[in-house]
């Protein structure tokens, strides 16, 4: 399974981009924000990668954030959402936006996407409210490593605010593994 490509830009048709990555083509469907980032990509393109396997063909779709494919595949666990309709979801708005109007029960915003109908966007927010990261301001803050190091500790079973908190002490520059110990520290008492 493909997760992850990185290669030069090709080309844009539709929903679609074209990557090379190493003298091989990949196609990937996308919203129009990865599209757009795809084509500012000055030499190469990074994309993350969910790859969609049927009985008679493999697709990829592709997403400039590790966030918007999240959001992706949240999408797809809504009832009579697949991968074309959650794709044009993302299309109508950023993923913090949608995740926000997940969150604010705004159906009428969501309904407002083409190809979403209401009775689509109360489905999507019966399944997805409450169960989306709601740590998107946070995590803006915090870049790479401290991002990573984030992730982590809310896996852990940390809370956010707690997390954000002992967050603010960490250097810049820090390495992963010394900023998890010692954020790890910090959070035990110790």
């Amino acid at each position: 399974m493909i997760s992850f490509l990185r290669g030069k830009f090709l080309e844009a048709y539709g929903d679609a981009i074209i990557i090379d990555v190493n003298g091989v083509g990949y196609e990937a469907h996308c919203s129009v924000h990865t599209i757009e980032y795809a084509m500012t990509a000055k030499k190469e393109a990074q994309v993350w990668i969910y790859t969609h396997v049927r009985e008679d063909q493999i697709t990829l779709f592709g997403f400039a954030s590790k966030n918007e494919k999240a959001l992706f595949m949240a999408l797809l666990k809504v009832n009579g959402v697949g991968p074309k309709v959650a794709l044009n979801i993302l299309s109508g708005g950023t993923p913090e936006n949608l995740v926000q109007m997940i969150e604010n029960e705004d159906a009428r915003s969501l309904s407002k996407i083409p190809k979403v109908g209401k009775k689509t966007a109360e489905q999507i927010i019966l399944t997805l409210r409450g169960k989306l990261l709601k740590a998107e301001e946070v995590v803006s803050a915090h870049m790479g490593v401290k991002k990573q190091i984030f992730f982590a500790l809310v896996n852990l079973g940390f809370k956010d605010v707690d997390v954000e908190r002992v967050m603010k002490d960490i250097s810049d520059t820090i390495e992963f593994e010394n900023g998890f110990r010692q954020s790890l520290s910090a959070l035990s008492g110790q």
